[in-house]
């Protein structure tokens, strides 16, 4: 029977759209995470937006003022690798070139979405992150390496730059897909033809979904199911909801777009919109945050069953923010922890680097 591997995995930044302290949405709520984490010998992988925490650094080093907590964001990573955690690297490309303005960081909508970039810019920017988080983090764990990655927004496509970029820079694992998922706008994917919602795979340059068997940087997707929106009602994502309403996107009029201030049609697709998120089924993360502590227990369980004749460990990759962790959240998330704990035969609490590459991704099992 297999073994399934809980991994923990935590996207470490502010709003999105460049408000808010990195005190109270990083700091704070990761330490009441670990805290809890540590309670039940589970471990957290921290996934760094380092393109933020450089922004911060610059405040820092520019005005001699941590008003950014930049100095208690590197001693919390630090920490977390002291006590067995895990810290790797997420980036928010838009914000390499933000400017802050008004205790906002605006970002450079140009590089919101980091596949879509050229070959030189997105290895530059993904080398100056994995440089940064190795150079920090070594100061108290000689041997770290900075080997698993995140792109912001699940920016994976086009895939072709990003993947060659990443490999080119010693990344070894992404974990930004996840099966179902779909979307058009700053950013575009379509990963509802990936491998598994599961089980790794290695990367086909050509299209993050297909496998490689060649393929050089494993995809370790965030565990994911095709459900529908009443999956979705639950007390933590109506908070999630109310949060991304005060710290909206600013947007802009695409160009030859005649449905602006247009009443009629904007009521049509406003209706068409609401009857296709009734009637169609979603992409629905296991995300700690935002399921009820049931929804995350069942979810592992429907797990167990599927690779239950399984002769390799499974992971399964779990998606969360730090800006998200209430203390409601932390009533929902302990009856997980606790069930996970007193079943160590079936349940192991991992991080990334606990897994045989080679073994784990050439797992032959059917979607």
């Amino acid at each position: 029977m297999a073994m399934l591997k809980v991994v923990f995995t935590l996207d470490y930044e502010i709003h999105g759209n460049g408000e808010g302290s990195p005190y109270s949405l990083m700091v704070e709520p990761t330490q009441r995470l670990m805290d809890l984490f540590d309670n039940y010998g589970a471990k957290l992988t921290i996934l760094a937006d380092v393109s933020e925490i450089l922004k911060f650094k610059e405040y820092f080093d520019e005005h001699g003022r941590d008003d950014y907590h930049y100095a208690e964001i590197i001693e919390q990573l630090r920490y977390a690798l002291i006590n067995g955690h895990d810290v790797q690297l997420h980036i928010h490309s838009s914000y390499t070139n933000s400017r802050l303005e008004k205790g906002k960081w605006c970002q450079d909508w140009s590089e919101y979405s980091l596949s879509e970039l050229k070959y030189g810019r997105i290895n530059e920017i993904i080398g100056v992150g994995k440089a940064f988080l190795e150079k920090e983090l070594r100061v108290v764990k000689p041997d770290y390496k900075c080997f698993v990655f995140r792109a912001a927004n699940w920016s994976m496509s086009p895939s072709l730059n990003i993947c060659k970029a990443l490999v080119e820079n010693g990344i070894e694992i992404d974990t930004s897909v996840f099966k179902y998922g779909k979307r058009s706008g700053r950013v575009s994917f379509d990963y509802r033809e990936a491998f598994s919602d599961t089980l790794p795979w290695p990367i086909s340059v050509n299209n993050v979904c297909f496998r490689d068997p060649g393929g050089k940087l494993v995809e370790f997707p965030i565990y994911c199911e095709n459900r529908q929106i009443t999956s979705f009602l639950t007390p933590n994502r109506l908070f999630r909801v109310i949060q991304a309403s005060f710290h909206k996107h600013k947007t802009y009029k695409l160009e030859g777009d005649s449905t602006t201030g247009n009443p009629s049609v904007k009521k049509g697709m406003l209706l068409k919109k609401v009857l296709t998120m009734i009637l169609e089924k979603h992409a629905w993360k296991l995300d700690f945050n935002q399921c009820s502590g049931k929804q995350l227990v069942s979810g592992l369980k429907r797990i167990e069953k599927k690779y239950n004749n399984c002769e390799i460990d499974i992971p399964v990759v779990l998606i969360g923010h730090s800006k998200l962790f209430t203390k409601w959240n932390r009533k929902t998330l302990e009856p997980f922890l606790k069930y996970i704990a007193r079943s160590p035969e079936k349940y192991m609490f991992a991080s990334f680097g606990q897994f045989d590459l080679v073994n784990t991704y050439n797992c032959s099992l059917d979607n």
